[in-house]
């Protein structure tokens, strides 16, 4: 069975960072291998109801844009529930985690994904504290573990 990934926001907008970065065009690479692994049917994608937020927030219109366009490679849709907000609070707390990621990882473990990958580093170090049944990964790892599979 296909893995079930859910992307932190940051995914979706990886290619418009700074590629001068090494990590930063190791990162877009990985995450865009990721979106061809979808379009292949080898994972499947979680968009959620704070992806939609995030993409109302985005002060750059094609960034947006774009992050709205991979969403149609999204097969499992979130909405807001209490479910996911009691549970956002209570990983707030546990973690800590901000109200955004808090509500990032609920979402992901709602969805009963796999795995969550994200390329922000405190989420990477405090997600697990939050969820330590949720995988959470950087998108390059994820790659790097999957190359035997794919």
């Amino acid at each position: 069975m296909s893995d079930l990934i859910y992307l932190d926001y940051n995914c979706f907008q990886r290619g418009f960072d700074d590629q001068r970065q090494v990590r930063i065009r190791m990162e877009a690479a990985a995450c865009e291998e990721v979106f061809a692994k979808t379009e292949e049917g080898a994972v499947r994608l979680v968009w959620s109801f704070m992806h939609e937020d995030e993409c109302a927030l985005c002060p750059f219109p094609e960034r947006a844009l774009e992050a709205l366009n991979l969403s149609a490679l999204c097969a499992v849709r979130v909405g807001p529930t209490e479910e996911i907000r009691g549970a956002a609070l209570s990983f707030q707390q546990a973690a800590p985690l901000s109200a955004r990621d808090a509500v990032h990882v609920a979402c992901a473990c709602a969805a009963r994904a796999n795995v969550l990958l994200t390329c922000d580093d405190d989420l990477l170090r405090r997600a697990p504290r939050a969820a330590p049944h949720l995988t959470v990964m950087n998108p390059v790892d994820y790659v790097r573990s999957k190359q035997g599979e794919w």
